[in-house]
């Protein structure tokens, strides 16, 4: 079965709206080496329209102006691109196509296909969704040590998601890249349970 990572730029309150007006200041080698293992890599690469579409205004007009990103928006080019969606899209960038019908049933189509991993980029809504299905194999979550104050968070007020932490790792900015996966064990307790584990008088 193909695994489904996202991957998102989020502050420290939650916030996940608007990065490219905060993060840039913390993007470095080791942010666009891991941007580059969980999305450049990725052969099919799932997106919500908006994001899509801010995609689509950049990485076509980067590649063809051959700077230094004009390898990674080859890459981002040369994969394919499924838009969820429910209008009806025309695409000028290549390799690109409307992901039609039910989102979940879909994407659960999608995991069963042949081929390598599946990843997203933003898309906060289908990320959403997806958790919430038991569908996403891998949250990549880029913590920046910044309160931006305003915008959309990832999470609303819902019902409870457990998660369980696959890596973690910091990076010399101060950034924390933080990978959760879904955490099949079901978890209870009370305070008589952590007390336990506070220190005691011996």
């Amino acid at each position: 079965m193909r695994t489904i990572t996202a991957g998102l730029f989020i502050a420290l309150d939650g916030v996940v709206e608007a990065p490219d007006q905060w993060h840039f200041p913390y993007f470095n080698d080791e942010m666009g080496a891991a941007v580059d293992a969980q999305l450049g890599a990725a052969d099919t690469i799932l997106l919500g329209r908006k994001t899509y579409d801010s995609f689509a205004g950049a990485w076509p007009d980067r590649e063809a102006d051959g700077g230094e990103d004009a390898a990674f928006a080859k890459k981002l080019g040369d994969a394919r691109k499924l838009v969820v969606s429910n209008q009806n899209l025309a695409f000028t960038w290549r390799n690109s196509q409307q992901l039609k019908g039910d989102l979940v049933e879909a994407v659960t189509a999608l995991k069963q296909e042949p081929g390598g991993d599946i990843a997203m980029s933003g898309s906060v809504s289908v990320v959403r969704e997806l958790l919430s299905a038991g569908l996403l194999d891998e949250l990549h979550l880029m913590v920046h040590p910044i309160v931006v104050g305003t915008g959309m968070r990832l999470f609303d007020d819902g019902a409870p998601l457990q998660l369980k932490l696959l890596a973690s790792r910091a990076f010399q900015t101060g950034v924390l890249h933080l990978v959760y996966g879904p955490d099949g064990v079901a978890r209870s307790g009370t305070y008589d349970d952590a007390k336990a584990h506070l220190p005691h008088d011996s």
